[in-house]
């Protein structure tokens, strides 16, 4: 098909408006195609940038379009690319490294002091019509898994870099804290790499609900029961909630010589017990996004050993981002929404 030259997109103007706008089809590259988008995950980032416009020290100088969880149905190629792609459903890994560096040279392109990330300003991400990627970076998807699958492959991305990190081992009992969707992918991931006792803590009762039945093999109230009935317990600690309150008396539970990874992003400046680190040789690492997981994820979810859609909780078009990047907090019994621009209501 000929790539169309506009498309609607929801912008995020400035922090706590969003408008649905009729914006260019960015360019297409050589080595690029042009995706049709299918559904978009709103991730805990993309609210961030809505309601205080950064992340971290990341901060949205202008107008950008936030989504970066994407599948779409490719629609048209650059010149290098084989045109035999268009009309493959693919997923979107979100990045474009500069693909010279040296941590892009032995595979940790994630870390390239030059990547760019989409949905983190200047760089637009998929609340639109449309979006452009590099070729190699656009993952088909087999027949047999749906667009909000496909969607999910991001954030199931970031559970299984953690896991990864974390060096989650056949027979390994596993600590997550947190419930929300990157929580639930986690337990599954873990799992998936053999981990036999897996236990969920968060203080919401339908999400400890939900990921006792999908992936936990047990939850826990850290308000009611805390972690004393776990001491110096877990092999691995992956926090997923960036919560002070739930960091620091996890390290009670994880024995000497374990593991603690850190994924939720919360503050910039975090307390940990420096003694119980050092005498007990507790790793504690941190991971960036992801690596070289796009194709596990992938068949990871076709496979059924991770199984992200019924985290999917809501559905909204391009004129109702707002509600989309608020659900969270709005709706109690929200895990994931998707913004899928085929359920747009009204032009700009």
């Amino acid at each position: 098909m000929t790539a169309p030259e506009t498309m609607l997109a929801s912008v995020l103007v400035e922090p706590g408006t969003v408008e649905l706008r009729r914006v260019p089809v960015p360019a297409l590259g050589a080595r690029e195609v042009l995706v049709r988008v299918e559904a978009v995950g709103v991730c805990g980032s993309d609210t961030h940038f809505y309601e205080s416009g950064n992340v971290g020290d990341i901060v949205a100088e202008g107008p950008v379009i936030l989504g970066h969880e994407t599948s779409g149905t490719i629609v048209a190629v650059g010149a290098d690319v084989d045109p035999g792609r268009v009309g493959q459903l693919v997923a979107v890994e979100p990045q474009r490294p500069c693909r010279r560096c040296g941590y892009c040279k032995d595979g940790r392109y994630h870390l390239c002091p030059d990547v760019e990330f989409y949905a983190a300003w200047p760089v637009d991400g998929s609340f639109s019509e449309y979006a452009v990627i590099d070729d190699d970076f656009a993952f088909p998807l087999p027949p047999s898994m749906t667009a909000e699958e496909g969607a999910m492959i991001e954030p199931v991305s970031v559970a299984l870099h953690a896991c990864r990190r974390a060096g989650v081992f056949p027979g390994a009992r596993v600590l997550v804290t947190g419930a929300g969707p990157i929580g639930i992918l986690t337990a599954q991931v873990a799992r998936s790499c053999g981990a036999t006792e897996i236990v969920v803590s968060d203080p919401v009762a339908n999400r400890r609900e939900f990921a006792l039945a999908h992936g936990a093999t047990a939850v826990l109230d850290p308000t009611a029961e805390g972690l004393a009935a776990y001491a110096q317990h877990f092999d691995i600690y992956i926090d997923a909630s960036g919560s002070p309150q739930a960091i620091l008396p996890a390290f009670d539970a994880i024995r000497s010589g374990g593991t603690a990874c850190l994924v939720g992003m919360g503050r910039t400046v975090l307390e940990v017990p420096i003694s119980t680190i050092q005498q007990r040789e507790v790793d504690l690492i941190g991971t960036y996004r992801y690596v070289n997981t796009w194709p596990a994820a992938i068949d990871l979810v076709a496979s059924g050993l991770v199984d992200p859609a019924p985290l999917v909780t809501g559905r909204h078009g391009l004129h109702a981002v707002e509600e989309a990047l608020t659900m969270g907090r709005t709706d109690p019994a929200a895990i994931k929404t998707l913004v899928v621009p085929a359920l747009t209501e009204a032009e700009a």
